[in-house]
């Protein structure tokens, strides 16, 4: 079977897994998820049935005719149902436990699979061959009387189940009589009767994500699609830690062969915070929270230097790059790459998206620990990187690595970051500091506005030293450098989209970087322009334009980094946090109210 992105994410913000189209395990890092895949098969090439394939967990019916999936409402957990020809049929639920348990959140590194008969006499072959060492070796396995344990490079991974487990072991046919259930976790024994215990994790899980998304003011029309796109959202933040990853896969082409294979199961600075500004726009501020948390803890290391564009889920600095030679890569098109080495690139926008991402907690009183004096000094020292460098050369937001630019994306962000703090330092009482922060950031703002702007042909550039068209101009709006009505940005505006838009889709830029031209679209420009319509006075434009968008969603009602413009066939990491992000920014924006239906 072909490999595409029609994969349904499970998880616990601990660990998370990638189901496929036939209800197979695909993708799943241990004991984290920026670990080694356990399950890597979406990045090889071997059909599961061949001798010697690994990393992957199947559920095999025989004679399997049809298969659907869809999630239990309003949660994470995974039910996809299979059907013979002669009308057998299972169900399998798929989740990974998460749910509170003596006063803190119990998330193991674990996944669960319960499999019930549903109708006839359905008969079932169970594989379950873990990788290790980044694809290159199956897990070697030892067998207890109602487990089976797989050798890791670092760690146990234990299977307790109901089933026979000689015939899993043995990957043998059997009549599926009775609902079995499999708890793939640490190496510890399992005390409590399994299928109890599961079927109990199953409804604390369900209720508890249940209550989360009941704490969502989602906006009145597309609710499933915020929804799913708020849980995956969620998924994606390590809850240990706070830190929130751009994408749960790594090496997922941009576009076909293009070698444009990325990790992305990092927490960069920039994608996080446009993550808590989508789910703050619904009132998840327990995201919020705990990102503040990893971010203060961020800016304590730094110690008044240099950010860095990204960091691992536990705070990590360096995530030296490397490619793993045991995996072909999506469809062959490799390489896979581990660590993402932009790590070590200069991206001054990183910045303003700290202040950005604080601002809220000094002026929101929800918020169980909300910002004070303390609070805006440890931030005046980032104030000054951004006041020290806005105008310097840096890598820019689509980190390329062998150009360096003044982009305008970033220095408009640092100039929000002086922005900002004065708002804070207003607010706070400090009416000195306030005034030292608007005077810089009223002399960054002269500055890049001359520098950027080009009366001819009456548009604002990417670069302070060129005439480039790029998508991320469009994000003055919402940082309120510009205003909608301003006529720079309508100049800007109308350029970017004769210049970037292919159709229905927004390109990042279509100039020649490190790898070529760009073949595919980014999603989040796509969003980015919608926005923009919208302010602009093109209402209805910018509903069409989301509603094709809501096409484009995979069954599980997600969207990767990248489409192509011609076929619409998703290409990028996936799910991708920056298009969720912009289909929920969208979703508030454009619906009719509440009062409209009350």
């Amino acid at each position: 079977m072909t490999a595409t992105l029609d994969l349904w994410p499970i998880g616990n913000c601990q660990v998370s897994a990638l189901v496929d189209r036939s209800g197979r395990f695909v993708w799943g890092c241990l004991p984290r998820i920026d670990g080694d895949p356990a399950f890597s098969s979406l990045l090889d090439t071997a059909p599961p049935a061949a001798d010697g394939a690994y990393g992957f967990w199947e559920i095999d019916l025989e004679g399997v005719s049809q298969t659907t999936q869809a999630y239990r409402r309003n949660t994470p957990i995974l039910v996809t149902r299979h059907v013979d020809g002669d009308g057998n049929a299972i169900e399998v639920i798929d989740f990974s436990p998460r749910f509170q348990r003596s006063g803190r959140m119990y998330r193991p590194t674990a996944f669960c699979r319960i499999v019930r008969p549903v109708a006839g006499a359905p008969r079932v072959r169970i594989r379950l061959r873990p990788a290790r060492s980044w694809g290159s070796a199956a897990a070697r396995h030892t067998r207890g009387s109602n487990h089976i344990r797989y050798l890791l490079d670092e760690s146990v991974l234990r299977l307790s189940t109901t089933a026979p487990v000689g015939w899993i072991e043995d990957e043998r046919l059997f009549r599926v009589e009775r609902p079995l259930h499999f708890f793939l976790g640490p190496d510890e024994s399992f005390s409590e009767d399994i299928a109890a215990a599961l079927d109990g994790m199953l409804d604390r899980t369900a209720d508890e994500w249940r209550r989360w998304v009941r704490g969502l003011a989602t906006p009145h029309e597309w609710q499933e699609a915020v929804i799913r796109s708020a849980i995956t959202l969620k998924l994606c933040q390590h809850e240990e830690t706070g830190a929130i990853v751009a994408a749960m896969t790594t090496s997922i082409p941009e576009h076909a062969d293009s070698g444009r294979n990325w990790d992305y199961r990092y927490c960069w600075i920039r994608d996080a915070y446009y993550t808590i500004q989508a789910l703050n726009r619904l009132g998840a501020l327990d995201v919020l929270e705990g990102y503040l948390e990893y971010l203060r803890n961020i800016v304590d290391n730094a110690a008044g230097g240099h950010i860095q564009p990204l960091y691992g889920v536990g705070g990590e600095a360096t995530l030296t790059e490397w490619e793993a030679p045991g995996l072909a890569g999506y469809r062959g098109m490799g390489p896979v790459r581990v660590g993402n080495q932009a790590y070590d690139q200069v991206q001054h926008d990183a910045y303003g998206q700290i202040i950005l991402s604080n601002a809220q907690a000094f002026f929101d009183h929800r918020l169980f620990r909300m910002a004070g004096v303390a609070d805006f000094e440890a931030l005046e020292p980032i104030g000054e990187r951004a006041w020290a460098r806005y105008d310097q050369p840096d890598a820019g937001l689509w980190e390329l690595r062998t150009k360096a630019h003044v982009h305008t994306y970033s220095a408009a962000m640092c100039w929000a970051a002086c922005d900002r703090l004065a708002n804070a330092a207003t607010v706070l009482g400090l009416g000195d500091r306030a005034t030292f922060w608007q005077d810089r950031a009223d002399r960054m703002r002269a500055r890049i506005e001359a520098a950027a702007w080009r009366a001819e042909p009456d548009t604002l550039s990417a670069t302070f030293d060129g005439d480039d068209l790029d998508a991320s101009l469009i994000q003055l709006l919402d940082l309120r450098f510009l205003a909608p009505d301003d006529p720079r940005f309508c100049g800007t505006l109308k350029a970017v989209e004769a210049g970037l838009r292919r159709g229905s889709y927004m390109l990042r830029y279509a100039s020649e970087d490190d790898f070529g031209v760009p073949h595919t679209a980014f999603n989040v420009c796509t969003y980015w322009l919608i926005e923009a319509l919208h302010f602009t006075g093109r209402h209805a434009d910018a509903r069409v334009l989301f509603e094709e968008m809501l096409t484009r969603l995979t069954p599980a009602g997600l969207l990767s980094e990248d489409i192509d413009p011609v076929t619409g066939e998703l290409w990028g990491n996936y799910p991708q946090t920056y298009s969720l992000v912009g289909l929920i920014n969208c979703a508030v924006l454009l619906s009719k109210p509440w009062s409209a239906v009350r």
